[in-house]
């Protein structure tokens, strides 16, 4: 078969097989991976276009090979969810760490609402400081920057993170503390 003849072969395969297809896959998942999945069925027709059946067959042919992606994304979508519970689990989101005793859950939650306020690229070299206490050298190794550059980076995300923070209205315990102190001076 010539070049020619089999894209206009692929392209009355395609013609016969898409819509249908795409209704099948819309029926069983989200628009945007049954679209995902109706281009990977065609990728499969096209390098396998010497097994597709004749007219008649074509549509169920393609539709099983639909059925087996959509087979296969459902198993990765799971395994996906998994990690992300295992992920979560070791290294939990800001939003359920348990806090130090010694800060404040007021505190916490400052900092926490300020980082998610925060550029996300912000956020995560604050947290890979913070957390993970990485400093500029390795911080660059992380980032694929120089050390000059992720020094300053976390210089400036130090500040952002501050401005956020004075944006914040501060926790009641702070005031009375400070109230508490100058009285205590007078």
């Amino acid at each position: 078969m010539t070049d020619a003849e089999r894209e206009l072969r692929f392209r009355a395969v395609a013609e016969l097989v898409v819509e249908p297809v795409r209704r099948y896959l819309a029926r069983r998942t989200d628009v945007a991976t049954a679209d995902d999945l109706l281009n990977e069925t065609l990728i499969v027709c096209w390098r396998r276009l010497d097994e597709v059946p004749t007219a008649d067959e074509a549509v169920p042919w393609a539709i099983v090979v639909a059925r087996n992606l959509l087979a296969n994304a459902k198993r990765a979508e799971r395994r996906r969810g998994r990690l992300t519970a295992k992920i979560i689990a070791l290294d939990p989101p800001a939003s359920v760490i348990e806090y130090a005793s010694g800060e404040s859950d007021a505190d916490a939650i400052a900092v926490r609402d300020a980082l998610t306020r925060l550029r996300r690229d912000d956020a995560e070299l604050l947290r890979l400081w913070a957390w993970d206490g990485l400093e500029s050298p390795q911080l660059a190794t992380v980032l694929g920057i120089s050390a000059n550059a992720a020094a300053i980076r976390l210089h400036r995300a130090k500040a952002r993170l501050k401005d956020e923070l004075m944006k914040s209205p501060r926790p009641a315990g702070h005031v009375e503390a400070e109230e508490g102190s100058t009285d205590a001076r007078r």
